[in-house]
């Protein structure tokens, strides 16, 4: 499975501080657990690579609709 392929499998997300001063996320779906520790250096980093991802896929979106009927 890639990053562009769809899936059927729920999961939810939690992201948070450590007592350590690392941020967390944790996923849970699928009956697997997986938790991930990062420094908040590495966080801001990966809180960039979401916002720079949004965009594109908002930008995706809006080309997409181009010609199509407002709801």
């Amino acid at each position: 499975m890639g990053i562009d392929s769809e899936s059927d499998i729920e999961a939810n997300l939690q992201i948070g501080p450590t007592s350590l001063g690392m941020v967390r996320i944790f996923v849970e779906g699928g009956g697997t657990e997986l938790s991930m520790d990062f420094d908040p250096e590495e966080a801001e980093e990966i809180a960039e690579e979401v916002r720079a991802a949004a965009g594109r896929a908002r930008a995706a979106s809006m080309r997409g609709t181009k010609g199509k009927p407002s709801r």
